[in-house]
């Protein structure tokens, strides 16, 4: 696993890519979602590859159970035997536990105030970016102490403006909420930049510290991309804190 990692005072980000796992193909190798089929004993193997290589402890991750929505929970603790939520944002005030965001085409978002000791993972595809799950956000970690002009956010690898299609009529729909989302493939047709659309949110909401990944998923073999494959697996955002 060759993740994409970065620590700015204490707070630790990483992003992971498709290799270094267990599972099969259509979901080779390190797949880490375990809900588009592959073998549950290959995902499990595969969280603690990624977790070891990042120095977690594979029983301290939070995952959620996302769906495209705007819903927050704040976690102190590992769900363990409890059903994971739906949501498509999870917040902690606990250092050391890690929170995760599962990927392949959506944009993943993790935000950190060190200072704070808060942290946060989104989950903002096209929908979730639209419904405002970024700055919902942002405002569950500023109830926790966190300072927006503090927060460190980091976007990780997504399809890009130029890649994501759509039609007309919805990139009027999502422009005519965030505008900046407004974009147009390679090729000339109607597209949506979701990740720009992030990045407005953010700043709107006071972020300054922002940085986004170069990495397209649709045009990058070593990531995975539901818009490309459709049967593939899920790459995954973490951040934790010291």
């Amino acid at each position: 696993m060759t993740a994409q990692r970065e620590t700015v005072s204490g707070a630790h980000f990483a992003f992971t890519d498709r290799w270094g796992g267990v599972s099969a193909a259509p979901y080779e190798e390190l797949n880490l979602g375990g809900a588009v089929g592959d073998d549950p004993g290959s995902v499990r193997t595969n969280r603690e590859i990624a977790a070891k290589s990042l120095g977690l402890d594979a029983g301290r991750v939070v995952w959620m159970n996302q769906v495209h929505g705007n819903d927050v929970t704040v976690v102190d603790e590992p769900w363990g035997e409890r059903p994971v939520p739906e949501v498509d944002a999870v917040v902690t005030a606990r250092r050391g536990l890690a929170l995760a965001v599962l990927t392949a085409d959506c944009t993943p978002v993790l935000l950190a105030d060190p200072v704070a000791g808060v942290v946060g993972a989104a989950h903002a595809g096209r929908p979730g970016m639209v419904a405002g799950v970024v700055p919902a956000t942002v405002r569950v970690m500023t109830e926790l102490g966190a300072d927006p002009a503090r927060i460190v956010a980091r976007t990780g690898p997504a399809v890009c403006g130029r890649c994501y299609e759509v039609p007309e009529a919805m990139r009027a729909e999502v422009a005519a909420v965030e505008p900046t989302a407004y974009a147009e493939t390679g090729w000339g047709t109607p597209a949506v930049d979701v990740s720009a659309g992030v990045h407005a949110q953010l700043a709107r909401a006071g972020v300054r510290d922002r940085a986004q990944s170069p990495v397209c998923t649709l045009e990058s073999v070593d990531h995975f991309s539901y818009r490309r494959d459709r049967t593939t697996g899920r790459l995954a955002g973490y951040v934790w804190l010291d």
